[in-house]
């Protein structure tokens, strides 16, 4: 059975969020588009031109003139192709959650006609799409694989906050379950990215392409924490090391922090769970995310001994965290390592308040069971952790921030917004 050609192509973007929305508008200014999510709230606003995540504006939105959105599966039956951005997380056992991936393709197989094609962005391990969601698809539909329906995977690479990678100027990976689907996928996205495609051999490989591109950060970033961790009891300044070092051309610029977020802090636990089915240890990759996964623990203890070096009574003191999100100037909140900070505090008796300008206290209260401070309190803290870079931190500059403590506060600085002479602690 022949395959849509582009010029008949009917979209159905399957979740609208960070991934899902960008994707919706960017199809939506040229071929007909079915923004779906089963939010009725987000469908609501999203009709009236608001984006939470703010990655797309009012103006973009409405340039998406043949993108319209819905929270009823039926309305999906118009698509013959569909793109699925919904979210692979992990569950309390660092294994890999394919629930809501599962759901969305159960929901998709219930309204597929023959011919169709899925085309997964969701990042999952090498064979998730082949070997998990495609038995869903023929089992709920009906249908045959590579008969009268088809798949492929093209990993999305969009940056939170970023408004300069953007999705049409970032290269993207495509594949297809055939030869001719292959192509058919990579012409499709051709219409959208402007930095062009990369038409990989096959879906496991472009699935284990994306899954190890953020595995690679993250092994990266841990040996610069644990080049931190030395650095701090060697007592030379990390920051400096790395500005040293960075003189090489080929030295790469990773700096020592917290890795959360939807990609970083999660996908290389993908690649291990599929590892480990198939008879390998990973050890550097899980060495990796053991000591990125305990720099919260270590932050909090670095903060406990200098307080008590300055006699600060450790029970009952008051600590502020500048910053919630995963990263700077984004309202994203997924998987943020913040929190790992907040719950080694009070477990020392610690009472904590956190303020960000950029996250939305429901959401915050929802998943984290944390009350964000609507305002700031000057002379208020016996410590001061700025933990996310966001921009307003750094216009307050160094005094505003001290100003927030009692006299003898201590200002630990996590991410390099002030100078080293300006705060007390540094990674």
């Amino acid at each position: 059975m022949s395959t849509p050609k582009i010029s008949d192509v009917k979209i159905a973007v399957i979740g609208l969020g960070y991934v899902g929305l960008p994707l919706a508008v960017e199809f939506g200014k040229q071929f007909p588009v079915i923004g779906y999510d089963i939010n009725e709230t987000r469908i609501a606003e999203l009709k009236e031109g608001v984006d939470k995540t703010l990655e797309s504006s009012k103006e973009e939105l409405i340039s998406a003139t043949q993108l319209q959105f819905t929270a009823n599966p039926e309305d999906l039956r118009a698509a013959n192709v569909y793109l699925v951005t919904t979210p692979t997380p992990i569950d309390e056992h660092k294994k890999p959650d394919l629930r809501i991936i599962l759901a969305a393709t159960r929901t998709i197989a219930s309204t597929m006609n023959p011919g169709d094609i899925v085309i997964y962005e969701s990042t999952v391990y090498p064979g998730v799409t082949e070997e998990e969601c495609v038995p869903v698809i023929e089992k709920v539909s009906g249908l045959k694989f590579n008969e009268s329906f088809y798949a492929g995977y093209s990993p999305e690479r969009i940056n939170p906050g970023d408004k300069i990678h953007r999705l049409p100027n970032i290269v993207k990976i495509t594949s297809g379950s055939t030869p001719e689907v292959a192509e058919f996928v990579d012409e499709l996205y051709r219409t959208i990215i402007t930095a062009g495609t990369h038409k990989a051999s096959s879906i496991k490989v472009a699935e284990a392409a994306k899954v190890i591109e953020n595995t690679q950060r993250d092994v990266n970033i841990a040996l610069i924490n644990e080049l931190a961790l030395l650095f701090n009891k060697m007592d030379i300044d990390t920051q400096a090391v790395l500005e040293a070092a960075g003189t090489k051309w080929n030295f790469l610029p990773f700096r020592p922090g917290l890795v959360g977020g939807h990609c970083i802090g999660v996908d290389p636990y993908y690649l291990t769970h599929k590892a480990q089915a198939v008879g390998h240890n990973p050890e550097i990759i899980l060495a990796g995310r053991r000591l990125n996964d305990s720099m919260g623990q270590y932050i909090a203890s670095q903060l406990v001994k200098a307080m008590l070096r300055k006699s600060t009574r450790i029970e009952n003191a008051r600590v502020l965290i500048l910053g919630l999100t995963f990263k700077e100037n984004t309202p994203d909140i997924r998987n943020t390592r913040v929190v790992d900070i907040i719950a080694e505090l009070e477990d020392y008796g610690i009472s904590v308040d956190a303020y960000d300008p950029w996250a939305a206290p429901f959401e915050v209260e929802h998943e984290y069971g944390i009350t964000l401070k609507s305002e700031l309190e000057p002379s208020t803290y016996d410590s001061v952790i700025v933990a996310v870079a966001h921009r307003e931190f750094i216009e307050m500059g160094a005094q505003a921030i001290r100003d927030l403590g009692k006299p003898e506060s201590i200002v630990y600085d996590l991410k390099y917004v002030l100078d080293k002479a300006e705060s007390d602690l540094r990674l």
